[in-house]
């Protein structure tokens, strides 16, 4: 039995696409000022709204039908050059784009479609793309049609469209693309044609087996025509006859057709695409031993169109079919799956790891060689998949593009925004939950940061200011930075702020980095007046909340008058690490292994929180001291050198257990709170081992690292 189309997943389908078109389309919006030739750029744009548009048509879509419908046709005068696409109607084009979205998002929630006529938002946006539009009379696709019509008027096409049997079993209704198809102009004759239909004990019910041949008059060009089956052309045969065309490209129709050529031929007539006497003819006059040959053979020798033309759709067409390859190799697949097949292969390196525990208490040889050789299978298993959720980070930076160019009209500044390291990947999660607080600090960097032109001016500064975005792998790490060249942070505004709030003790010496952190605690502001981007106090402390509940660290430095940038540091994956073991008593501890330097004999004096590493003053935190284990230390100790953002600490364990792989489980609430301790993860034997937060950690030996580096002098 055949599989039930699920019209809700397709439907899934065209909201993701869209809304992957709106941002292209936005993308390409906010390019286009900066480009000497803007072209490409333009038709992209078109693109995008056109092919919003058609899928819109086909799930009956009218509301944002009828809007894009507008707004393409303004893009469609701006590829002519009637219309210039200047900074004013690039703000509007964001702002459609932004109403579509918001359409789209009301599709996905089922809500009823609000006519954009009469919704008042929607109405406005079309009042101001009217604008554009007048005084034109009609669209500017006639002047592209492929044969001369009535001073701009409609022509006549003609289309045979046989539809292949597997379009309904690919959840698409053959009879919603003629409907679309009558939006773009008048469907003057439309014949059906049943001959491909088999005797009823041969039927397939799900099959079909619809034909259909079409008069159409309208001003849209053929590449327009052509879009409207965009989403079925894989599985339907469809020719279309120019406008003016001879009869031997009818001649030529009838031949590529299956039904027989009387029967064709009377379609034609009654379509009013040809008349009797020219059809018969030509029929008469035409050899049948004729070599075949390609249509923009015979439309050149007739002169329908050019040579060159012809050239150039060959061309288009085979860099088409090279690109649907290309799409045929990727495949798009649900989010929840790839969540389900990380937590699976999770549960895998548990249960391996039980099996090698196993193997070695039975000492089978043979069990433990086969162990090993499962291990490294599954470390190639947890890799790919691993990389499967891996995407890169400049998705995200694009969205900003958005907002620089937004935020910089609000305040009256002019900003530019600087993107490197887009290529940079890390997990999908952290993506997805990183982008707020980025947000916020890009808007940050835009109030509070670029400083006015003047100020700019007296500074000997260019008056466009700049934030930049980097990212770039370190240690096992992602590092995004948030940099502007504006007036840097006042240390000691910060400072007064902070001791007016009770956050400073008095008299208390602080280094720039401990005193550029206190703009992270709850309700800190110096702004000193409330705008709609800052000065509330609310903002901050939730940034640095967000990224530390993914792991991560921010940090800030400043430079007065040459400008801040705060450094967010994030794990690549939040499922699955590398780890090292270590063991302090009974209890076992996880250290990321991407961050583990060295391993060396402890050595040091009582009392003493800091040894000698090869003449370099090495901090170190006694674990066992840390976590208050119970038992007396190992007679021999070892000093895990971890390195982190930089700088090397160590870390005093009882025994090292070796490099093993970690799944990483969350806390319970009763366990949030624990500094030090970023997650755990369970063992092969059923145990639990904690899994180091070795930033926190860093934080702490730092603390002693300047009465280390005085002992050592």
């Amino acid at each position: 039995m055949a599989k039930d189309i699920n019209l809700d997943q397709v439907l899934q389908t065209f909201i993701v696409e869209a809304r992957e078109l709106l941002e292209d389309m936005e993308a390409a919006l906010l390019r286009v000022a900066d480009e000497a030739d803007p072209r490409e750029s333009i038709n992209a744009i078109f693109r995008a709204a056109h092919t919003i548009k058609g899928s819109s048509g086909l799930f009956g879509l009218d509301a944002i039908v009828a809007f894009t419908h507008v707004a393409e046709s303004v893009l469609d005068r701006v590829r002519d050059g009637a219309v210039a696409l200047d900074e004013g109607l690039v703000a509007l084009l964001l702002a459609c784009g932004d109403y579509i979205g918001r359409m789209v998002d009301a599709v996905e929630r089922t809500e009823a479609q609000a006519d954009p006529h009469a919704d008042p938002e929607g109405a406005a946006l079309l009042a101001r793309l009217q604008a554009y539009l007048a005084p034109c009379a009609a669209p500017a696709e006639v002047a592209r049609a492929a044969a001369p019509t009535a001073a701009g008027g409609p022509a006549r096409w003609h289309l045979s469209l046989r539809f292949g049997p597997d379009v309904l079993r690919n959840g698409m209704d053959p009879l919603s693309f003629i409907r679309y198809l009558a939006t773009l102009g008048q469907i003057e004759h439309l014949v059906t044609i049943p001959d491909a239909v088999p005797p009823l004990e041969a039927l397939d019910p799900e099959g079909c087996c619809l034909g259909f041949e079409i008069a159409f008059v309208t001003t849209v060009d053929k590449a327009s025509i052509e879009n409207v089956f965009e989403f079925v052309i894989d599985d339907c045969a469809l020719r279309i006859v120019p406008p003016g065309s001879q009869v031997a490209r009818y001649i030529e129709l009838i031949h590529s057709l299956p039904e027989g050529p009387s029967r064709l031929g009377e379609i034609l007539v009654r379509c009013g695409s040809v008349t009797a006497h020219e059809l018969e003819a030509a029929l008469r006059v035409q050899s049948e031993s004729a070599p075949e040959r390609r249509i923009g053979a015979i439309l050149a020798e007739q002169g329908t169109v050019a040579p060159q033309v012809v050239e150039a759709a060959l061309v288009r067409q085979k860099q088409a079919k090279e690109a649907r390859g290309a799409e045929n190799q990727s495949v798009r697949v649900d989010a929840d799956k790839l969540d389900r097949l990380i937590n699976l292969v999770g549960e895998l390196i548990i249960a391996t790891a039980g099996a090698n525990l196993v193997a070695k208490r039975t000492r089978n040889l043979e069990l433990m060689e086969r162990n090993s050789t499962l291990a490294d299978l599954v470390e190639e298993v947890r890799d790919s998949a691993l990389q499967l959720r891996m995407v890169k980070i400049g998705a995200t930076f694009n969205r900003f593009k958005r907002v620089v160019h937004d935020v910089a009209r609000e305040l009256g500044k002019d900003i530019e925004l600087a993107v490197s390291g887009e290529d940079t990947e890390l997990d999908k999660t952290v993506v997805e939950k990183i982008g707020d607080p980025l947000m916020h600090l890009v808007r940050n960097a835009m109030d509070h940061g670029i400083d006015s032109p003047e100020r700019r001016a007296e500074r000997g500064k260019p008056a466009a200011g700049t934030v930049s975005l980097n990212a770039f792998h370190d240690s096992g790490s992602i590092v995004i930075q948030v940099s502007d060249d504006g007036g840097g942070l006042d240390r000691e505004r910060i400072l007064a702020k902070g001791l007016e709030r009770g956050l400073v003790e008095a008299g208390r010496v602080m280094s720039d980095a401990e005193v550029y952190a206190l703009i992270f605690e709850p309700g800190f502001s110096t702004a000193e007046q409330i705008t709609n981007l800052s000065g509330r106090g609310v903002g901050m402390d939730v940034v640095r909340r967000n990224i530390e509940a993914l792991r991560g660290n921010v940090a800030i430095a400043s430079e007065p008058g040459r400008g801040t940038t705060v450094t967010v540091r994030l794990p690549l994956t939040l499922a699955i690490i590398n780890g090292f073991q270590v063991g302090v008593g009974k209890s076992v501890f996880v250290v990321p292994m991407d961050m583990v330097d060295e391993c060396i004999e402890f050595s040091a004096q009582t009392g003493q929180d800091y040894t000698d590493l090869r003449g370099q003053v090495l901090p170190f935190i006694r674990l066992r001291e840390l976590f208050d284990v119970p038992g007396r230390p190992a007679a021999r100790q070892n000093i895990v050198v971890v390195k982190h953002a930089g700088q090397k600490f160590g870390l005093v364990v009882d025994a090292l257990m070796g490099e093993a792989q970690a799944v990483i489980k969350p806390l319970s609430r009763m366990f949030v709170q624990v500094r030090g301790i970023s997650g755990s993860s369970i063992l092969g034997s059923g145990d639990v081992a904690l899994i180091l937060d070795v930033p926190v950690l860093m934080q702490q030996a730092q603390l002693g690292r300047g009465a280390a580096a005085h002992a050592a002098s």
